[in-house]
């Protein structure tokens, strides 16, 4: 039974997604109005006026004085693609909709584009879902733990064990990645992967991310050690001696994050790779940070839709507006 003191999360269903982005156009005008709600800032005038939607060219604004064009699409997700506006807001309700993720295999099956494209869009929106969280602690207990992502090498074949890093076809945890954690009880998450299992990778994350003064708590393992010196409330709890919870320390928050995570990521993807792990934590992170919103996940989802996503992922590729 929910508790009564949570708020009645508003649902959002297939058929309102149909209702609110029926074509190209509807999608377009929803772009706009949220880009700029207070209207369309003209670079060459120099303030906002009345533009207009040209017709041969239904991307495109054009200011209703000097003609100077704009184009919504720039910098976001959408940036320069060929794909219908309907697909994409498509893609992001069939992510929003789902707790566990979903592949881009059924997205290919559900929309008929390739599975590349299915691929790109997913990989962008779970780009889009980053959020920059350094302000966890404070009054809540913030926890942290490190767990490991991958494939175990006596389940391999040996040509998969051929293509592994010399540095990983030895030790115990062999062929997987690090990734360090860090969650506040009743609240946010932040998972992110490190190098390796040292100190310096598991404290200084921490020193980014959660306030000084707070109160931590992990396991027993020495890389935590140096919180205590730091500024940080350190507690710890032995898992070694079979102990999970006592006098209100323990890590068993973090560690349901990373058994719905891995199951999720195991049901669903199967295999991650070590360079799109983030995107994939970002995902399930986000999920997990707006599980107790009111508004619908998938306008969670469209609310970080933004104009300088080019610009911070693919810097190289970004050319700005000049001003004529």
């Amino acid at each position: 039974m929910p508790s009564p003191n949570l708020t009645k999360p508003q649902k959002y269903s297939f058929a309102d997604l149909q209702k609110e982005f029926p074509d190209e156009a509807a999608c377009l005008r929803w772009l706009v109005g949220y880009l700029y709600p207070h209207g369309i800032h003209c670079l060459k005038c120099g303030e906002v006026l009345p533009h207009h939607q040209l017709k041969t060219r239904p991307r495109v604004w054009s200011c209703g004085r000097c003609g100077t064009h704009t184009h919504p699409t720039a910098g976001t997700v959408f940036h320069r693609t060929r794909t219908p506006m309907t697909v994409w807001f498509h893609a992001i309700f069939l992510m929003a909709q789902t707790r566990c993720g979903i592949s881009a295999m059924q997205l290919m099956r559900e929309t008929g584009v390739t599975y590349k494209c299915a691929w790109r869009m997913f990989n962008f929106i779970r780009k889009m879902l980053e959020e920059n969280i350094s302000d966890l602690g404070g009054a809540r207990i913030v926890e942290a733990d490190e767990t490991f992502f991958g494939p175990k090498v006596w389940r391999m074949n040996k040509a998969s064990r051929r293509r592994l890093p010399s540095a990983f076809t030895i030790g115990p945890n062999t062929a997987k990645t690090c990734v360090a954690g860090l969650i506040e009880r009743g609240g946010r998450v932040v998972a992110y992967p490190v190098e390796r299992r040292g100190w310096f990778e598991l404290t200084r994350p921490i020193e980014e991310r959660v306030k000084i003064g707070s109160e931590i708590h992990t396991d027993e393992a020495p890389q935590y050690s140096p919180l205590a010196k730091r500024g940080y409330e350190h507690r710890f709890i032995r898992h070694a001696d079979g102990i999970y919870v006592r006098d209100g320390v323990t890590t068993n928050a973090i560690e349901s994050f990373w058994s719905n995570t891995k199951r999720g990521i195991g049901g669903v993807y199967h295999h991650v790779s070590r360079k799109y792990l983030q995107e994939y934590l970002n995902e399930y992170a986000f999920r997990f940070n707006h599980r107790k919103d009111e508004r619908p996940m998938f306008r969670q989802f469209c609310g970080q839709i933004s104009s300088d996503f080019v610009a911070r992922y693919f810097p190289g590729k970004h050319r700005p507006r000049k001003v004529a």
